[in-house]
Formats: structure tokens, C-alpha cells, sequence
């Protein structure tokens, strides 16, 4: 292929050289190259030549590489010296074109050019780049016989060669051996060769060998020499044989330098092994090794990783505190942790350390910070970033602007969600994957069927397959508001479609479906297969299937999951005692904070929906003053932040993300407190309902307000859908008052556990549950 004409950089040559690449480059195919280059004749030296080669070189530009070699062959005041004819070997090796590399060199003697030790070299080069190991060889032995001796480029190139191409070992220490019988004393490019050689056949022995060959020959390692050695021994799990060799490094008074216990520490960090790199740390301390910022890093993410977070806040104290400024990429790397940790305001909080310390972010920092604001729903934190990147002429990325999307749906904030979708073809990017799944799954919790559907319909027609996650999140936006056969219809189009795919979540999400329309037997099914998928399903699912056996009186079964809960221990037996009452006293409810605060690690949506069937289930079992505690805990770290807004204004309760139980719960609470309040506000305000509904569907017909309707009109409520918009339930303030007046305290009446069901009591009574003494 012929490269189009490009310009030569102006200053990176000289003007005669610039000015003859330059028409070189615009010369046609078929153009003279002898007219071209008689405007030069005389003034270019064969330095000159060779960079004008080398120009070609880097364009991949044979052809033109060629004509002009061609010309000087021709030519008595530019005719082509061993180091021209090198160059070329080169150039046509890189491009692959044995061919013609063995043209030119056997070309040399017919212009009375000698071969040299660099003509040859380049030869080998030229076929073992491309494979040929055994051309390599022979050409060495040609070499040889030509009596041009090789030097350590030649036996490094043979070795490389040979290495990549698969020679044995055997013949592989020949050549060593070779080169040392010849004078030749090796370096450390081809130590390294050989240990690569270890590693790509995992030859351990024979690594340790050579490492020690090599600090016995004073050839000093770098970071390529113990990547090398770490890679081979790791493949065989023997990652304490590298600490052992780098110990006898030390004892000999030949401490390895830091390259070598990054590599080790990195080894096992890849591994997974918290105290292999702990001790690695350690080693290198008392072995007079300064960590650097590469070390620190490393430990940092596999603390993270394996949930060690007191350790890594300790360890980027010392960090600091040893002037050892943390980069950017330290930075990054502590985000992320820290968030997918559930300790969302750390990682806030380390992105303005990083500010006030002077480090500046990239793209992976708002990418990262973003993407943890989407997690823990902070979305003003999320705004601010956002506003941040933009001040400092950060353009979002794809990835950023998915975090930010994500951020906004966890809020319920659909509109600001929408519009940072729009922002992302505004900056004349397309939406990915990630920013169309990221919208579907905030639409879905909150039942906005229309635009999820119509979402996944573009992302569909953008080209792209949807992913598990926003066919499940479309499922369950259908089940939010009642289409239940729609949404096993959308399943069943979905199983019918090649290359589908389906995860434990869609069982769950067809459970969760199954045991809303009162479906035992088929929610039985759903909850066999997630069995055989997961260890232990969720609590979450438990709590849904509880929920549905006190609806249908199926004792038995019930049973058999109150025990199967116990059995599992953690969170699944802390609801467990929730449902019967263990933690009620100020003191045991700590243990219930404990196990919640465990839900942080997962995904605040993950986290609402675990939520919603714990407080539907205890509802369903007459607790509701534990239902009330649990949900007041469930927004206290962060779910449902909509719920509650109080302004001098207005009032309102948000419920359109919440189950049933957790919707009457929620009113009951509002109520509670509306009727503690000293001056009511000048109106009141019950969400139902978020985004369209199809034209021949009413929003009173929504699950959801179904339920606040029922309770309105069973406590006679003077709240009435609003004339402007029927997703809400208002009321002014004055009109209010005579009707709480008039109520017994909804705390008292309402808001109190009731006894269990008889046939759970003697059931709970018998398990054993965790409690504080």
C-alpha cells in the first residue's frame, strides 16, 4: 500500500532534508524520482540519506523507502553504504517482506559493498520478527563462515528469535553458551531474553538458574528481569521461591532495588494474597528499600479489595506522612475502592484531599467518582463533580456521563437523568451501552414502564444487544405497576431471541413477579433455580417468599424457610429476629445497624429493594412499628431519598419506588408527623407516580395507588388527586387540620406490632438469632 503525501514536521530536520522528504512524499507512483532528486545532487551526505530513511521507516512507507534506494544504486555521488543498506534490510523486515530483505542483502558484494556484522544482524532480525527462527540460525552459521563475527546484538537477536519461536531450552543454552565461549559476555537484555523464555515454558528451576547466573556475572536486574521471574513462578504457585532469591540477594550485599519487590508485591496482589504482599512489604523495609508511590498503590488496591479498609486508610496515612505524594492514579485507585466498599463519602472526600494536595483529575478520577455517586445515590455530590469536570474543561466521558445518568435515576431525579443522556449527544459522542442501561434501570424503580421500554427500543436500534441487567430492569418496571403478564410476555419474547442471555437477578426479578401476582408454586420454581445458581439466595428473596406464605396461609413452607434463614446465618437470621422481636430494645438494635451497614457494599438500588421486602413482610406479620423502624433506618443510609420533603410550603410523601408495605408504613409515619407538627404547612402532598402511562391506563389503577387510596378512605382522609396532575394526592394544610384533630395518634393506633401470626410463633420462638448481652 502507498502512503498518501504527508508533510514532513517543520524544524525536525534540517531544510534540505525536509525539503527532499517532502517532495519524496508528493512525488506520484509513477513519477521520476531521478528529477526530483536532481534538485539535490551534491548537497545531501549519506547521514542525511540515512534520516530521510528513517522518516520512511516510521511511515511505514516502503515503496518510496525503496525508489529511492533503487535511484542510489544507479547513482555514483549517493551510492548506498553498509549502513543505507542496513536501514533497508530493516525497513523491509518490519514490514514483513522477507523476500525482498534477502534482495538487498545479497545485492551488497554486486555493488562492492561488504557484508558487515550489522548487515547480518539486520537479516536475522528480519526473519525471526517474523518467526523464522531457523533462517535465524542459519544465518548465523553463515555468518560465521563468511568469517563476520557476531557481536552481542547478533547472539541477542539470535536468542530473542529463537526464544519467541520455540526453541528448546536446550538449544537455547547453547547459544549461550556460544556467545560466552566466543568472548561475548552477556548483558542484561539477554538475561532477560532467557528468563522471558522461562516464563512463556515455565521453567522454574531453570529461572533460578539463570537469575543467579546473572547476579554472580554483576549484571544488575530491572523491572523487566523480575516481571520475568515473578511471571514464572507464579505460574507454578511458587511465588515464596522469588522472596528466597531476593533474600540470598540481600545477604550477599546485592539488595534487589524496587523494581524487583514491586513486581513480588504485584504477584501477589494479582493472587489475591493479602499477607504474601503484606510480607513482601515487610522484607523489603528491612532490607533498607524505600517504598515508592508504585508500592504503596499496589497495597492500597489489594487491601481494598480484600475489604481491609482500616488497613488502607492506615497505610495512606503512612504514605503521606513518608512524603511519598500520592498520584493521580493513587488517587483513582483509593475511589474506587472506597466505593465499591460502600464508603461513598470517603471516596467524596479523598477526591477533595486530592484537590486541596494539588494533584489534578483525569478522566478515570470523575469517571471513578461518578460511577460511586451513581452507586450511593449522592447526587449533589454527583452535580458538583459534574460541575467541577466542566469547570476545568473536562469533556465527560462516556463512562462519566453513565455514573452521572445513574446518579440521577437512583435519586428518582428522572428529568436530570434524561437530560445528561441528551448532554452525551450534545457533546457529538453516541451513547454506549453503559448510558442506556444505566437509564433503563433508574426508570424501572420507579415503575416507568413507557420510558424504559422506549429506551431499550433505541439502545436495540442504536445497534446494540441489551445487556441481562436492563432486560431484567424492563421486567420489572412492567411488574412495578401491575402488568404482570406483560412482563412474563416480555420474558418469554426475550427466551425466544438467539444469544439471550439470563442471570440469578432475572429468577429473582421473575420471583419477585410470580409472588406479587400470589403465584406460589410458580415463585417455588424460580427460587429451585436461583438455589442451584447461588449458595445462599438473598434475604431479600427470602422476605418476598415469607411474605407470600402468611398471604396464603402456607405455614409449612413458611417454616421451612425460617429454618433454612437461621441456618444461613448473617443478615438472612438478623431479619429473622427482626420479625420476632429480639433487637426491640435500643441496645440489641445494634446488630440490626451492623448487618445493614453490610448492605453498603452493594448497590443502593439492590439495597432499596432488599428494603421494600423486609418492610412488606413485617407489615404482613402485624409488626409495624418495626416495619416503621426498619424503614426510617433504610433512609437514614440513603434509600428512597425522595420520601420525605418538608418545606414551610409543602409537605409531601413520596412512595411511588416503594411496595405496599413499605407505601402504608411510610404514610402512617407522614401522618404521625404531620400531627406532631405545630403549624401545618400550606399543603400536603402524596406522590404516586412518576413519567407517562399509556393513554388507555389511569394512574389510580397503579399497585401503588391502590394502596394509598385504601388507606385514605379507610381513616376517611380528606386527600383528593390533584386537577393538575393524577400522580398526585393533595391537600391544603387548613383543611387538613380538622381531620388529624379528629384522629387518635397515628403512633398509638397505627404505627405498633400487633401478635404474630400463631403459626409463626412457636417457630421464631425456637430460633436462635444473634443478640447482644
Amino acid at each position: 500500500m502507498i502512503v498518501d503525501a504527508i508533510t514532513v514536521e517543520k524544524g525536525k530536520y534540517g531544510y534540505e532534508i525536509e525539503s527532499c522528504i517532502n517532495s519524496l512524499s508528493q512525488l506520484p507512483p509513477r513519477g521520476s524520482v531521478t528529477r526530483c532528486m536532481d534538485l539535490y545532487r551534491s548537497k545531501l551526505t549519506m547521514q542525511d540519506f540515512s534520516l530521510i530513511f528513517r522518516e520512511f521507516a516510521a511511515r511505514s512507507d516502503w515503496h518510496r523507502a525503496l525508489r529511492l534506494f533503487k535511484y542510489m544504486q544507479r547513482q555514483q555521488w549517493c551510492k548506498p553504504t553498509e549502513h543505507i543498506y542496513t536501514i533497508m534490510i530493516g525497513i523491509m523486515g518490519r514490514e514483513g517482506l522477507l523476500e525482498k530483505c534477502s534482495e538487498i542483502f545479497e545485492d551488497m558484494p554486486e555493488n562492492d559493498v561488504k557484508w558487515n556484522v550489522y548487515a547480518f544482524t539486520a537479516l536475522i532480525n528480519a526473519y525471526g520478527r517474523n518467526g523464522q527462527y531457523e533462517a535465524s540460525l542459519h544465518l548465523l552459521a553463515r555468518m560465521k563462515k563468511e568469517r563476520v563475527e557476531p557481536n552481542l546484538i547478533t547472539y541477542n537477536t539470535v536468542l530473542n528469535a529463537c526464544s519467541k519461536g520455540g526453541l528448546d531450552w536446550e538449544g537455547l543454552l547453547n547459544l549461550f553458551a556460544q556467545m560466552r565461549h566466543e568472548g561475548i559476555q552477556p548483558d542484561l537484555i539477554t538475561y532477560n531474553t532467557l528468563l522471558s523464555a522461562c516464563s512463556s515454558r515455565g521453567l522454574v528451576e531453570q529461572a533460578a538458574m539463570v537469575f543467579k547466573t546473572m547476579n554472580e556475572s554483576g549484571v544488575v536486574a530491572d523491572a523487566v528481569t523480575y516481571k520475568s521471574l515473578v511471571d514464572t513462578f507464579a505460574g507454578s504457585n511458587q511465588l515464596g521461591r522469588v522472596e528466597e532469591l531476593l533474600r540470598e540477594m540481600e545477604d550477599e550485599g546485592n539488595s534487589p532495588d524496587i523494581a524487583g519487590y514491586n513486581s513480588l508485591i504485584e504477584a501477589y496482589a494479582d493472587a489475591g494474597n493479602v499477607h504474601g504482599a503484606a510480607g513482601v512489604f515487610k522484607q523489603m523495609q528491612r532490607g533498607g528499600c524505600a517504598p515508592d508511590v508504585e508500592t504503596y498503590s499496589t497495597l492500597l488496591r489489594i487491601y481494598g479489595n480484600q475489604g481491609c479498609f482500616e488497613q488502607v486508610r492506615s497505610l495512606f496515612s503512612d504514605m503521606k506522612e513518608l512524603s511519598t505524594p500520592p498520584t493521580v492514579a493513587t488517587y483513582n485507585s483509593l475511589i474506587q475502592v472506597f466505593g465499591e466498599g460502600g464508603y461513598f463519602q470517603e471516596s467524596i472526600n479523598l477526591f477533595h484531599d486530592m484537590v486541596d494536595s494539588g494533584v489534578k483529575p483525569d478522566d478515570a478520577t470523575y469517571s471513578a467518582l461518578l460511577s460511586v455517586c451513581g452507586r450511593g445515590g449522592l447526587t449533589r455530590e454527583a452535580a458538583k463533580i459534574h460541575q467541577h469536570m466542566l469547570t476545568n474543561e473536562s469533556t465527560p466521558s462516556l463512562e462519566a456521563s453513565a455514573g452521572l445518568i445513574s446518579s440521577y435515576g437512583k435519586m428518582a431525579m428522572y428529568k436530570d437523568a434524561l437530560v445528561s443522556y441528551y448532554r452525551i449527544r450534545e457533546a457529538g459522542l453516541d451513547p454506549q451501552v453503559s448510558a442506556y442501561d444505566a437509564l433503563i434501570q433508574g426508570y424501572a424503580k420507579g415503575g416507568l414502564y413507557v420510558e424504559a421500554g422506549s429506551t431499550l427500543y433505541a439502545m436495540n436500534k442504536a445497534g446494540f444487544q441489551a445487556p441481562v441487567s436492563s432486560v431484567n430492569s424492563v421486567m420489572e418496571a412492567y411488574s412495578k405497576v401491575g402488568l404482570h403478564d406483560e412482563a412474563l410476555e416480555f420474558f418469554s419474547e426475550l427466551q425466544q431471541k438467539e444469544g439471550s442471555e439470563v442471570d440469578e437477578r432475572t429468577h429473582e426479578t421473575l420471583l419477585g413477579v410470580y409472588c406479587d401476582m400470589g403465584l406460589l408454586e410458580e415463585a417455588k420454581e424460580e427460587f429451585v433455580i436461583i438455589k442451584e445458581t447461588s449458595k445462599v439466595p438473598g434475604a431479600r428473596v427470602y422476605c418476598l417468599l415469607l411474605s407470600l406464605c402468611v398471604r396464603r396461609s402456607k405455614w409449612d413452607y413458611a417454616t421451612q424457610l425460617l429454618d433454612e434463614m437461621i441456618a444461613a446465618g448473617g443478615l438472612h437470621q438478623v431479619v429473622v429476629g427482626i420479625v420476632r422481636g429480639t433487637y426491640d430494645a435500643d441496645f440489641s438494635w445494634q446488630v440490626v445497624e451492623y448487618a445493614f451497614d453490610g448492605l453498603k457494599l452493594r448497590d443502593m438500588e439492590e439495597s432499596m429493594d432488599f428494603y421494600n421486602a423486609l418492610v412488606e413482610l413485617l407489615v404482613y406479620c402485624n409488626q409495624k412499628a418495626r416495619a416503621a423502624r426498619v424503614l426510617a433506618d433504610a433512609m437514614q443510609r440513603g434509600a428512597f431519598p425522595e420520601a420525605f420533603i418538608k418545606t414551610r410550603r409543602v409537605w409531601s410523601v413520596n412512595v411511588h419506588r416503594m411496595s405496599a408495605g413499605a407505601t402504608v408504613t411510610a404514610l402512617s409515619t407522614w401522618f404521625n408527623d404531620l400531627q406532631e407538627c405545630e403549624k401545618l404547612p400550606f399543603m400536603t402532598s402524596i406522590v404516586v407516580s412518576c413519567g407517562d402511562i399509556e393513554d388507555h391506563r389511569k394512574v389510580e389503577d397503579l399497585p401503588v395507588a391502590k394502596v394509598v387510596q385504601a388507606f385514605l378512605k379507610h381513616y376517611a382522609a380528606p386527600l383528593e388527586t390533584a386537577s393538575w396532575n393524577e400522580g398526585r394526592i393533595v391537600c391544603k394544610g387548613e383543611a387538613l387540620k380538622p381531620w388529624l384533630s379528629s384522629m387518635p395518634s397515628f403512633s398509638e393506633t397505627y404505627v405498633r406490632n400487633e401478635p404474630l401470626p400463631a403459626q409463626l410463633t412457636k417457630q421464631l420462638a425456637q430460633s436462635k438469632v444473634p443478640s447482644l448481652k
